[in-house]
């Protein structure tokens, strides 16, 4: 059998300007698994209200995450699909594509099919499943099934933040940083609204369990159980105890998202004298806007304001020879 691998991450507007980062808003919000409010609503309120009054927020945001060579998140993309392929050989074609904006999911799963490949392995690249990241990835893959007349069978990496490698590559990132010479840690995720949540993990099935203390017996789909999992796997591995470190959750758009919320832990944490925090993001394997700019600046500088001196983000896997090889070994265990 002909086998191929798509990997898959969020996406980019094509340029920072007003134009293309509005294109890009519209086919993100728009997604139902994104802003999951019934069509009319999700429509009104994504179209007439949230693009119109972000557009030119978000447009500065992408200025500043811009480089030379365009945004990180496709440049670390392709150089990631370019290493991993020489890493597979030649029995293995590996593609990639972004769920919204270029290049594009349909197009390249068409790319896929026209080349004939029989056997596809899609791997949306986020760590922990998240319905409107991973989930919304598989729907599209799935519209587009009986186009895909080629390909005979389509298996998913729904999530990876348990694998070895995975912690293992995050952790000798981690370790370049010296961790223990820093007054605290952070493993900062990207929120979620409750509301996703309590949709794969309700309350009534939770059995008295917590996200925070342990891994809850309730399946592994849980969003903010598979984060807190996830700072612990790292903290084990690199010896870090429990009061060293907190889990946060950061990019949020409402109060009703799941925290605590990194830039509050920000503040309190420079409030209480620790003058020197080290912040992890795991739930990104690319640097992007979140961590370059989010974190990299703006906390950075909340931080200082805050009577902090020294917040220091630690680079994200992108396209690192352990992180490649982490990538390798998930890959082939699925195709077994």
């Amino acid at each position: 059998m002909q086998k191929a691998v798509l990997l898959v991450n969020l996406g980019t507007p094509e340029g920072p300007t007003p134009k293309q980062v509005k294109k890009y808003l519209i086919e993100f919000l728009n997604d139902p698994f994104v802003i999951d409010l019934p069509w009319l609503m999700r429509k009104l309120l994504v179209n007439l209200i949230i693009i119109p009054f972000r557009v030119k927020k978000s447009t500065g945001l992408y200025r500043r995450l811009w480089t030379d060579a365009g945004s990180p998140i496709s440049i670390y993309l392709e150089q990631l699909k370019v290493k991993l392929q020489k890493e597979m050989g030649e029995n293995v074609a590996v593609y990639a594509a972004m769920r919204y904006g270029n290049p594009a999911l349909k197009d390249v799963l068409m790319q896929i099919n026209e080349r004939g490949a029989d056997e596809l392995l899609v791997m949306p690249l986020f760590p922990q499943y998240a319905s409107s990241t991973t989930g919304s990835i598989i729907h599209a893959v799935q519209k587009n099934k009986n186009k895909l007349q080629n390909v005979k069978q389509i298996r998913f990496a729904e999530q990876f933040y348990n694998d070895p490698q995975f912690v293992n590559a995050f952790c000798e990132r981690i370790a370049t940083y010296q961790p223990t010479s820093f007054d605290h840690i952070i493993f900062s995720f990207h929120s979620l609204p409750v509301r996703h949540i309590e949709k794969i993990h309700p309350e009534s099935l939770c059995d008295g369990c917590s996200c925070e203390d342990r891994f809850p017996s309730f399946g592994t789909r849980c969003f903010k159980a598979t984060s807190y999992e996830t700072s612990r796997l790292i903290a084990n591995k690199l010896q870090i105890k429990r009061e060293d470190y907190t889990v946060a959750f950061q990019s949020r758009f409402a109060k009703n998202w799941i925290g605590p919320f990194t830039d509050d832990i920000i503040i309190q944490s420079a409030l209480s004298g620790k003058s020197k925090v080290l912040i992890v993001a795991p739930s990104f394997v690319a640097d992007c806007l979140e961590t370059i700019v989010e974190i990299g600046q703006d906390y950075k500088a909340l931080f200082k304001a805050h009577g902090g001196k020294e917040l220091v983000m630690v680079e994200s896997l992108n396209a690192e020879k352990d992180w490649v090889k982490a990538l390798k070994n998930i890959i082939q265990q699925i195709q077994e």
